[in-house]
């Protein structure tokens, strides 16, 4: 009996694999074969057994809804806070964006919806916006383009994507602590104004830089480099490197420290920068700095109108003197005021306020024979060809006045009160410019005979 049962089933199998065979070219035997075939999409997304399927990360049931999201980012990880002491939630994003999309979307958002901007992008190695609207703060921190990881900085998982993405972090938390915040910030950008910066709506005289005639003495200049003290006591005397050097009528002596070793910010000498060239060619209005007027579409989106230098940054980029859209920079969206001045951008500022023309085409290898810096390469490629119109200009090139002889630029090292100051002390080419000594003698001539008209002056001597 068993033996016929066996005899029966062999009948049967070979029975079925005949048919098979016969119908291989056929429709059903096509759609046999394909049922029976492994599916293609565990051989390219394996899971292992036990293990389940990769899920979306999903946003936390808390996540405020003031907080902008950006479009074409994904969240990736939630992050949420292992104590009470520290109740800040982190969620970790991805997009195909470069940097600039995320950080322009971030500060135009929250520029637009009343949110008070602390901390914005300080540099481009700690992309860092805080902002805050009632008690709630928000950090977003763009992290990287690079192979993003998690939030823990670990190995990415295998749901993660693995090409280049810009990674980038929104943490919050509600504090009421966090409403209110300290006036000695000043990287704060709302209500309260920095303390090193002029409040415009107080202070209407700020609208034009080349009222200021009030002389300045600094009571520390002791400590700057020897060489550099004369040119800062001439642009004392005209008053134009206070904290509100755009602002005063008074010819009145103010005793102030100057500070000369700390670094100067971009804010502070696009404010400076405006100030000695309108002070300088007093005489000159034709070579003089228009500022902005408040109706002005902003150029950078990180210094409104509000802001209390846009007069002075937006002019400086309405007169295509600072990289910007409106120069057709079309990278150049932030301006990143309060970041530290660096020497490449203290070039590439002035160079056009000496020469009056287009800047040289530059090359590497030309900037090696002229200057024979070492760190030639590192120069920016915009701030390259202002190196080099500066060694054109002789004596008076603003490297050789500040820096002296040296082998090294430093291309990207922040700059002191001093060496920008020193930088303002004579506007022009070689022989056909003015100092600021020039200056002073004119404005004591005008102090001591105000109804006569003031000759040209004359070309300075070299230093």
């Amino acid at each position: 009996m068993l033996l016929h049962t066996r005899s029966a089933l062999f009948l049967s199998l070979s029975a079925l694999l005949l048919s098979l065979t016969g119908c291989a070219n056929s429709s059903t035997g096509n759609a046999l074969q394909g049922s029976l075939a492994p599916d293609p999409q565990l051989k390219n997304n394996p899971v292992a057994l036990g293990q389940p399927s990769p899920t979306l990360a999903k946003l936390p049931t808390d996540f405020p809804s003031e907080v902008p999201l950006y479009p074409q980012g994904q969240l990736q990880e939630v992050k949420q806070p292992t104590t009470s002491d520290n109740p800040v939630v982190i969620t970790r994003w991805t997009t195909a964006d470069p940097t600039t999309s995320v950080e322009s979307f971030y500060l135009n958002a929250f520029q637009s919806n009343g949110w008070q901007i602390v901390n914005q992008l300080a540099n481009e190695a700690d992309q860092t916006l805080i902002a805050r609207r009632n008690n709630l703060q928000v950090t977003v921190s763009i992290l990287s383009s690079s192979p993003v990881g998690n939030v823990s900085g670990q190995t990415p998982s295998p749901n993660q994507q693995p090409e280049n993405l810009t990674a980038f972090l929104i943490q919050y938390n509600r504090d009421a602590s966090n409403a209110a915040v300290p006036e000695s910030n000043p990287d704060f950008i709302g209500p309260v104004l920095p303390e090193n910066v002029p409040n415009q709506a107080s202070n209407p005289t700020t609208q034009n830089p080349s009222t200021s005639t009030s002389s300045t003495v600094f009571t520390d200049l002791n400590k700057a480099p020897a060489q550099l003290r004369s040119y800062i006591e001439d642009l004392a005397k005209l008053g134009v490197l206070t904290s509100d050097s755009i602002g005063s009528k008074s010819n009145s002596s103010t005793n102030l420290t100057f500070d000369p070793n700390k670094i100067i910010t971009r804010r502070e000498y696009a404010r400076w920068l405006v100030a000695a060239n309108n002070q300088i060619h007093t005489q000159q209005t034709s070579q003089q700095i228009r500022l902005a007027s408040a109706d002005s579409q902003p150029a950078f989106q990180d210094v409104p109108r509000t802001d209390p230098d846009f007069p002075v940054i937006q002019g400086l980029a309405e007169a295509g003197l600072i990289p910007s859209p409106l120069s057709g920079d079309t990278t150049a969206v932030l301006f990143r005021p309060n970041t530290p001045l660096t020497r490449e951008n203290l070039i590439l500022w002035k160079v056009p306020l000496d020469t009056r023309q287009t800047l040289p085409t530059a090359s590497i290898e030309t900037a090696k024979q002229t200057w024979g810096f070492q760190d030639v390469a590192r120069i920016e490629p915009k701030a390259l060809r202002a190196v080099l119109a500066d060694f054109q200009n002789g004596e008076q090139a603003n490297i050789r006045r500040v820096f002296g002889y040296t082998t090294l630029f430093q291309p990207k090292k922040p700059v002191t009160r001093a060496e920008a100051g020193a930088t303002l002390w004579y506007f022009g080419s070689q022989g056909e410019g003015i100092s600021a000594q020039d200056a002073v003698q004119i404005k004591n001539q005008q102090d001591a005979t105000p109804e006569k008209s003031q000759p040209t002056p004359s070309p300075s001597p070299s230093q």
